[in-house]
C-alpha cells in the first residue's frame, strides 16, 4: 500500500497470496486451483467488484487466457505484472498494479472477460502476446488493437472481445484435477515427424502444430501427423507467423482441427480445457470457432 498511496481513491483492496514462484514455474494444477479460487470468491461475495492477479510476465498471457476460459463470472479479472525488477531503476510494477485495480473497479469493465493491464494499456487475454523480451511496451494485441487505456482522469474502453469467455464459457473445472497433455511443435525447414511420434507415444492427447504460413508443414511432419491421427490424437493447426487465421479444409477433417487465429500457446490451452468436456472432433471444431 505504501508504494501505491493513491489506491484508496479507486478501490478497497483485500490481498491474498496464492503462490510465490516465477510464472514459468506455475503448474497446471495450480492454474486449476487459482481459477477455482477466483470462482469461489465471486460466488461468496456479491459486493466484490473484481479480482486483480499479479504474475511474472514470461507466461502471463497463458495464465490470463486460461482464466478467461475458466472463470465463469462477468466481473472483471485483471492480470498485471512488471517488466523491471523491483530493485531496478524505473520499476513500473506499482503503477501497473494501481492501473489494474482501477480497471477491476471500473463498472464498464464488467463483461469484458479477463484483461491484461500494463503500460497504461488494456488488452484482451485472448489476443495479447508478449512481443519483446525486455521492453516495457511488450504486451500487444498486434492487428486487433487494445481494448482501452488507463489515463490519469479515467479508464477508457474502445472495443470488446466478441468471442465467448468468462460468464459465457461452457467450461466447468470445479471437479477437474488434471488437464490432458497437449504439446506444441513448430514447423521449420526439414522438420522431423519423429518429434510428433514421440509426443504421441509419450501420452499427448493433443498436438498443436505451429505451421509455416497458413498451414504448411515441412520435412516428414506430414508422416508424423498421420501417425497422430491414426492414434486418435487431436491435431490443431495454427501459424507461427504471429498473425492470421487458419481456415477449415484440410484442417477440418478427422481429428484435425483448424486453430482459427489463436497463437499456438493459446490453442494449446483451449484444447486442454476443451478436452475436459468433450472428445468429439466436431464439438472441438465448434469450440475453436467460438472461443
Amino acid at each position: 500500500m505504501k508504494s501505491i498511496p493513491a489506491l484508496p481513491r479507486y478501490a478497497t483492496p483485500e490481498f491474498e497470496q496464492f503462490a510465490n514462484v516465477a510464472s514459468s514455474e506455475l503448474t497446471l494444477p495450480q492454474w486449476l486451483g487459482l481459477a477455482r479460487r477466483i470462482n469461489e470468491l465471486f460466488r461468496a461475495d456479491a459486493a466484490l467488484a473484481g479480482v486483480v492477479v499479479t504474475s511474472g510476465t514470461d507466461t502471463l498471457e497463458e495464465l490470463a487466457y486460461f482464466l478467461d476460459l475458466t472463470v465463469r463470472d462477468p466481473r472483471p479479472v485483471v492480470v498485471v505484472g512488471s517488466m523491471r525488477n523491483p530493485s531496478t531503476l524505473g520499476y513500473e510494477g506499482a503503477a501497473n498494479l494501481l492501473e489494474g485495480f482501477r480497471v477491476a473497479a471500473e463498472p464498464a469493465a464488467k463483461g469484458r472477460g479477463v484483461m491484461v493491464v500494463l503500460n497504461d494499456e488494456i488488452n484482451a487475454a485472448l489476443e495479447v502476446t508478449k512481443t519483446d523480451a525486455l521492453r516495457l511496451h511488450t504486451f500487444q494485441s498486434r492487428a486487433y488493437g487494445i481494448l482501452g487505456v488507463v489515463d490519469s482522469d479515467r479508464v477508457v474502453f474502445y472495443r470488446r472481445d466478441e468471442r465467448r469467455h468468462t460468464q459465457n464459457s461452457e467450461f466447468d473445472i470445479t471437479l477437474v484435477n488434471d488437464l490432458p497433455r497437449v504439446d506444441v511443435i513448430v514447423t521449420y525447414q526439414g522438420a522431423s515427424g519423429d518429434l510428433i511420434n514421440a509426443a504421441v507415444d509419450g501420452g499427448a492427447k493433443g498436438i498443436v502444430i505451429a505451421t509455416a504460413g497458413a498451414g504448411a508443414t515441412s520435412g516428414t511432419q506430414s508422416e508424423g501427423l498421420r501417425y497422430a491421427t491414426t492414434k486418435g490424437v487431436y491435431v490443431v493447426m495454427t501459424t507461427r507467423t504471429g498473425g492470421g487465421r487458419i481456415a477449415g479444409g484440410r484442417a477440418g477433417r478427422g481429428t484435425t482441427i483448424a486453430g482459427e487465429d489463436l497463437a499456438p500457446i493459446k490453442a494449446r490451452i483451449l484444447l486442454m480445457v476443451a478436452l475436459t468436456k468433450t472428445q468429439d472432433a466436431a464439438e472441438l471444431r465448434r469450440i475453436f470457432a467460438e472461443y
